[in-house]
């Protein structure tokens, strides 16, 4: 088996079992969408939507406790460092916890903030601020899972990223059940299943590092953890992830957004389509991440030529990945709108643009390519600049269409997915360059 052929095998080993965690965090929101849709009020699905938007919003700006923990960690393990991959995780559980704390503590301001700039009806935003309330609580948990999920892509060890996601979307489906379908909690019910669940999934992670990882044994040097230069170089490597995720953020959030200003209906029938789009993104994100280890991997061992074949391989493999998919939408769609929603006029609506849904894997799938490639490489200043020249294109295209209503919007969103993967493009040549100071950065990291 030759080098090329290598690096492929090891993207599928550990894709495949990312693919099957990420298949499990669409369905969930298909069973989220179905529970409530079965209830036949649209304003509620709008509440689930809009109420999804708001910890997109709040909890996917600190996605970098993720992708940053990943790559710092498949870094150390490139240059064969346990005591850095030890430190890496500590850091990044210790930053969880004490963002997840602020993040409860001012769920007033940022509900108030959230809240007053969307445009969706008062029965929409008084069920979502219900849901909003209990989900707050879980901030400390939900960050603490990114951290550990971080590690464990790290490692490579994807089979227990599996493993966990399994965890929190079965008991969340189970949850979901008992407290919208028997007790009939609405969008409270499914509030309350996702807190319990993320603590449940907590608790099993922690199993799993003492049980695999040996993480409790031995001792911690506290002051190697809570080192000032240390600290600091981890949120300069973070800063710039942080930066590109809330661009992203707000670019589905306006897409939300815009949606409700056009209606409930419109906004029903997006949420529908976005439950496709969502499913393509994780699906297809499974190699993307896949991609990051690898490639953080290449570069702690400063190996140009794994680097070149793992991009290669990654856009081969998320090429053919994305074409199926939008095969598979095309043909099966009709059938599964059905089980999201029993409405016929949010049926009705969301056929009326599902070619954009259908398109979406095709002409997406570069940008998650590119995105787990310089996030491995830590380029993530490039990924900063690239992502805030995209917003700026899709706005533009936005503005431009609005006559167009909603084709319009789905139409600035293809070409925003277009923009992120040329101006990521443009800066692929970086990811090939294995700076000094990129070594000294993750030295002071340890």
């Amino acid at each position: 088996m030759n080098r090329s052929d290598t690096i492929t095998r090891r993207l599928y080993q550990i894709a495949g079992p990312i693919i099957l965690a990420n298949l499990a965090t669409p369905l969930l929101g298909m069973v989220d969408t179905a529970v409530i849709g079965q209830l036949g009020e649209p304003q509620l699905l709008g509440a689930l939507a809009l109420g999804a938007m708001i910890f997109n919003l709040v909890f996917w700006g600190f996605g970098f406790l993720r992708m940053g923990t990943t790559a710092l960690v498949a870094q150390a393990k490139g240059r064969a460092d346990p005591a850095a991959i030890r430190d890496h995780l500590s850091r990044s559980l210790l930053l969880a916890v004490v963002l997840g704390l602020f993040l409860c503590l001012l769920q007033q301001p940022i509900a108030s903030l959230i809240f007053s700039t969307t445009g969706a009806s008062s029965g929409v935003e008084g069920a979502a601020a219900t849901y909003y309330q209990i989900r707050i609580w879980g901030a400390p948990l939900h960050l603490m899972l990114l951290a550990m999920m971080g590690y464990l892509l790290g490692q490579q060890a994807s089979r227990y990223v599996l493993v966990l996601q399994l965890i929190l979307n079965i008991t969340n489906i189970i949850l979901d059940l008992v407290f919208v379908v028997l007790l009939e909690w609405s969008v409270e019910g499914v509030a309350v299943a996702t807190l319990i669940a993320e603590a449940v999934t907590l608790i099993a992670g922690f199993w799993i590092l003492g049980r695999h990882f040996k993480f409790f044994k031995g001792p911690f040097n506290p002051a190697q953890i809570f080192a000032l230069e240390a600290v600091t170089a981890l949120f300069r490597v973070n800063r710039d992830i942080m930066i590109r995720t809330l661009c992203l953020i707000f670019a589905f959030a306006w897409f939300t957004d815009q949606g409700a200003r056009l209606g409930d209906l419109s906004l029903a029938a997006n949420l529908i389509l976005m439950q496709f789009v969502t499913f393509s993104a994780f699906f297809i994100d499974g190699f993307a991440i896949a991609s990051e280890s690898i490639m953080g991997e290449a570069h702690g061992k400063r190996d140009r030529r794994a680097a070149d074949d793992i991009i290669r391989a990654a856009f081969i493999n998320g090429g053919l990945l994305a074409f199926a998919l939008s095969i598979g939408f095309l043909f099966l769609s009709p059938w599964m709108m059905w089980l999201l929603t029993n409405s016929p006029e949010v049926i009705d609506e969301a056929t009326r643009f599902s070619l954009w849904m259908v398109a979406t894997p095709l002409i997406s799938f570069a940008a998650y390519i590119y995105d787990g490639l310089f996030i491995g490489a830590t380029k993530t200043s490039e990924m900063r600049t690239a992502m805030m020249v995209s917003l700026l294109v899709y706005l533009a295209a936005w503005w431009l269409t609005q006559s167009l209503e909603n084709h319009g919007l789905w139409l600035a969103l293809m070409i925003y997915y277009v923009a992120r993967a040329v101006s990521l493009g443009y800066y692929q040549r970086r990811l090939f360059d294995f700076k000094d100071h990129d070594v000294k950065t993750t030295e002071k990291l340890r």
